[in-house]
């Protein structure tokens, strides 16, 4: 029996988006365990070093809904920033390929593009917690490197 489809979360109308911003400093290396040693280096450049390297990531988390007529918020923000908080302390001060298990132990290259994916994953559990919905998680790697998530059913419009 094929599974049914899951339409994407959509802002609704008279939704509000709001972002908190958190930071987290940690190591990694770029290493594919499917490629050789030479492939890796040709791909990954001076990221494939085995020792790693470090970046001061910058994490957005956008969530939406309706704005509360009592609290006059979507959510708390503080709330949002706990959250946050609890699944950044997985990564921070940490050796994302050694020290954080997922990466560890499934050897998925710790891409700019993974680390948003596994904090999206992460956070969607946290969020529907604290009444809103989660809608984008960007991460700032270096100032020219960034990458955000919009969860796995989200297409965009070509």
């Amino acid at each position: 029996m094929a599974a049914e489809a899951i339409e994407a979360p959509k802002p609704r109308p008279g939704g509000v988006l709001i972002s908190r911003t958190e930071a987290f400093s940690a190591a990694h290396r770029l290493h594919a365990a499917s490629l050789t040693d030479e492939e890796n280096k040709k791909i990954f450049g001076k990221c494939n070093n085995p020792n790693g390297h470090g970046h001061n990531y910058k994490v957005t988390v956008t969530v939406y809904g309706v704005v509360d007529p009592i609290t006059g918020m979507v959510i708390n923000l503080v709330d949002l920033g706990t959250a946050m908080k609890d699944v950044l302390g997985e990564l921070d001060h940490k050796h994302i390929d050694k020290d954080v298990d997922f990466f560890r132990s499934t050897s998925t290259v710790s891409t700019v593009e993974n680390i948003t994916i596994f904090i999206w994953k992460q956070l969607a559990e946290h969020t529907s917690l604290v009444g809103a919905h989660l809608y984008d998680v960007t991460v700032h790697e270096t100032d020219k490197n960034v990458a955000s998530y919009r969860g796995p059913l989200f297409t965009p419009i070509m």
